[in-house]
Parts: C-alpha cells; structure tokens; sequence
C-alpha cells in the first residue's frame, strides 16, 4: 500500500514513511515546480480531511473523494516501500519517467496528498492495494 518513499528535493535525498505525522511528499506543478505537501492525515491530527494516506482509484471514480475537490497529481519518487505478509520492508524502484498517481485533496485551508491505490493484477499478488504507477 506504499507506506514509505524515497525522493530527492532541492539536492536532498529523503526517505519519509507515513507514520511520521510531519511526512511531506513531493507533487510536481503544472510549470514543472516540485512542492511538497503533506501526505495524508493520521487519527491524532487535526482536519477534516479523510484520515489515512491513500486513495483507492475506484473511490475516486464512484465520486467518494468530490466533497474534496480531488485533483490528480504527479508525485515523482525513486522508490516506494511495502510490507509483506510477515511485515519485511521492500523496496521498489521505478524507472526513469515513471510516477506515483497521488490526489490533492482540500478543505477550506487545509490541503494534503494521498497515494491512489489500486488492485494489483497478479492473482498472487501479496499486497490487495498497490500504487498506481503512470508514465
């Protein structure tokens, strides 16, 4: 389910994972600009927005995410980090022009980006939710 990246930004390499309440992920702007927002939004933190750091791309369709005024973003890591069935940490790459499909969601003042999710389409797939990957 993506539960921790691997990005560069400004000449730093930062590796974030989303239990870190202050985790910020990187979102590409419309002029090519990287800002980086905040991922998610845990149980103990404050807002209204929905709570965890993913979307599932078949909520977004069937319009679970409208009250939020989703937009679509590009979210450009060099890796992303999922867990096994035993709890072991993996690390995966993506290859050159390759990104995270993420969703800014907003209220009011408050503005945060979700990883979108998907199934994956191997049958024996470990994971029931995988990052959606665009090119």
């Amino acid at each position: 389910m993506c539960g921790g990246v691997y990005y560069s930004h400004k000449g730093q390499d930062i590796r974030v994972y989303f239990p870190n309440p202050k985790a910020m992920l990187p979102v590409r702007q419309k002029d090519g600009e990287i800002r980086l927002l905040p991922w998610g939004r845990r149980s103990k933190q404050a807002g209204r927005l929905p709570r965890g750091g993913w979307a599932r791309l078949d909520s977004i369709y069937s319009g679970r995410w409208e009250r939020w005024f989703p937009v679509p973003v590009k979210i450009p890591v060099k890796s992303f980090m999922e867990k096994d069935i035993e709890g072991h940490s993996h690390w995966y790459d993506l290859t050159k022009g390759k990104w995270l499909q993420g969703l800014v969601a907003r209220d009011q003042y408050e503005q945060r980006v979700y990883v979108v999710t998907i199934e994956p389409e191997m049958e024996d797939a470990v994971h029931n939710r995988w990052p959606r990957i665009k090119s």
